[in-house]
């Protein structure tokens, strides 16, 4: 971004200039002086078909160069016992400390039996899942003070990326106990259609109909609220839960508004450009795509404003979804004046169509959200686990090193 401006309520800590070598080579200096006094670890929830995708070697040669991690530690996602023995010698190149936390292993299958047995619902498969089993480990393993996560399919990866990640929450004299990543999107058209069609407009939608109201102002000042990637203090990590559907990101930002005092929270714009795995909006199916994504998100959103004592009703959503349609029709016109002056595509007729189906969604969203609206999928922190298992932590150390043996 080439801006450098404050325009939120949390810090944002830009990237200014072009990167090169040396600056790179500061950060990951001052990395290893910081790691000293805070080891830093890397959570990667992965599933084992992404082993084959372009993006994952490129990932793991970057990391093969970075040296002040003190341990990497993947959940690896449906896989057999031949795509675990293959993702050890696959992962097997990097320096650091690793283990593979093998979800479908018959160890870690035995522990969700455990969790079910004492009221401790370990949520679907999935990444919120493997997010919490990690969270788990890092816990137990207490090798680590702050850990980074990012996911495992980014085409553009760079280790200056995973640097800026860390360095909010590793350098002492900056005090932050989450930094959330940002960047820009595109190639030769805007991406993340989520987050500029659905999620920002119909946050300030809600702001424009309840007033101010802290959480969505907090939500409001995150460039890009649907980034997978960012780092937090191990502290912070058993104090919050975690979503177990779609609605993973912006669920996780609830919760650390919740646990964590907003002057120890960040965003930090991690590289030029980012590029991902694209998925289909699947318009008339809110059961997948984007479209599942966009329900998941409004119910989180919805079941947060009330818990925070907004009085939710019929007349309400009603209301939200024509202020929503016309928030982002209006940002349509916004994205299409951009593209115009740097030359990208933009197919209003396509962002017309997505802002349609976020609109169902919102009004899917709604139904559910009124018939309960204390329902939710969120995974309990490990301080409640560890009040109902006492010895879980060690459990789950064990399983892990055990299959890494």
């Amino acid at each position: 971004m080439s801006d450098f401006y404050q325009t939120g309520v949390v810090s944002t800590l830009h990237r200014l200039g072009h990167p090169n070598a040396e600056r790179l080579e500061r950060l990951e200096s001052e990395l290893g002086r910081f790691t000293r006094t805070t080891p830093l670890g890397l959570l990667l929830p992965c599933l084992y078909s992404e082993l084959d995708t372009p993006a994952m070697p490129a990932i793991v040669a970057e990391l093969e160069k970075v040296r002040y991690l003190e341990e990497i530690v993947i959940a690896l996602g449906q896989a057999d016992r031949a795509g675990f023995e293959r993702a050890k010698e696959f992962f097997a190149p990097l320096p650091q400390e690793k283990r593979i936390l093998w979800i479908d292993g018959p160890r870690i299958q035995e522990l969700f039996e455990r969790f079910q047995e004492n009221g401790i619902n370990p949520g679907p498969d999935g990444k919120g899942r493997s997010a919490w089993l990690l969270f788990g480990y890092v816990i137990a393993s207490a090798r680590c003070k702050a850990v980074a996560l990012h996911d495992c399919d980014i085409l553009t990866y760079g280790r200056e990326m995973l640097a800026r990640l860390c360095y909010p929450v590793s350098n002492p004299s900056l005090g932050y106990d989450y930094a959330k990543g940002f960047y820009a999107r595109h190639s030769d058209r805007f991406h993340g259609r989520v987050t500029r069609l659905f999620v920002s407009p119909l946050v300030r939608t809600l702001l424009k109909i309840v007033g101010y109201q802290p959480y969505l102002v907090f939500l409001d000042s995150f460039r890009y609220p649907l980034a997978g990637e960012f780092a937090l203090s191990v502290d912070l990590a058993r104090s919050v839960r975690i979503p177990g559907d779609w609605g993973l990101e912006v669920g996780f930002l609830g919760e650390v508004f919740r646990n964590c005092n907003v002057r120890h929270i960040c965003e930090v714009d991690v590289c030029e450009r980012y590029d991902h795995k694209h998925q289909a909006l699947s318009g008339e199916d809110p059961q997948a795509g984007l479209m599942r994504m966009a329900v998941d998100i409004a119910k989180s959103l919805l079941r947060t404003l009330a818990t925070e004592g907004i009085v939710l009703s019929q007349g309400f959503l009603v209301t939200l979804r024509a202020a929503y349609l016309r928030m982002a029709q209006d940002t349509v016109k916004k994205y299409s004046d951009d593209a115009a002056i740097n030359g990208l595509v933009f197919d209003r007729h396509a962002e017309s169509i997505a802002i349609e189906a976020f609109t169902r969604a919102i009004d899917i969203a709604g139904r559910d959200v009124l018939a309960d609206p204390i329902a939710g999928s969120y995974l309990p922190n490990w301080n409640r686990v560890t009040s109902a298992i006492p010895e879980m932590p060690e459990l789950l150390e064990h399983a892990v090193d055990e299959d890494n043996r």
